[in-house]
């Protein structure tokens, strides 16, 4: 008798669990912290989810009475809606983190300054997670020199290239 072999499927899925991303923050902030939080959401912003009507690119965390809330992102509501059920898009979601990881983020941000900056949205199982970095801002001449570092790691990977070509 012959067995027949089935693969397995591979458990990590490239990039289909991402909801949103914001793309701007490693431009203008330095990060250095990375969180990952669960939210608190209502039905119509699963919906939504779902069929990507998400934006974080203005997109924040604050922190109010030992409690973190996502500030500024836009969950659009769906045209099919129920009509029972009031619909804010800018509402200020709550997210749900453990008390040692809210505490260093609570000590962070009062002691030393940083801002709590969302990066992105996925699927983690069945749950909606938000990854978001403690950073601080970046100064105008800061950008500039990312930029040239980033352009001249191309430039080198070029020239290695050209390099590795002509022998």
């Amino acid at each position: 008798m012959e067995k027949i072999m089935s693969k397995k499927k591979s458990k990590n899925k490239s990039n289909s669990n991402t909801i949103a991303l914001n793309k701007k923050a490693r431009h203008n902030y330095s990060l250095t912290d990375k969180f990952e939080g669960g939210m608190s959401l209502q039905g119509w912003e699963i919906k939504s989810i779902r069929s990507g009507k998400v934006n974080i690119s203005d997109c924040y965390v604050h922190i109010k009475d030992q409690e973190a809330y996502l500030l500024g992102a836009e969950i659009m509501p769906l045209n099919a809606a129920s009509s029972h059920v009031v619909c804010d898009p800018n509402r200020d979601r709550k997210l749900l983190l453990n008390r040692r990881e809210l505490e260093k983020i609570i000590a962070a941000v009062e002691r030393d300054g940083y801002s709590l900056i969302a990066t992105a949205m996925y699927w983690k199982a069945c749950w909606v997670k938000l990854e978001f970095y403690l950073g601080k801002g970046k100064k105008d001449h800061d950008k500039r020199s990312d930029i040239k570092d980033r352009e001249w790691a191309v430039d080198k990977g070029r020239l290695m290239k050209n390099k590795n070509l002509d022998r």
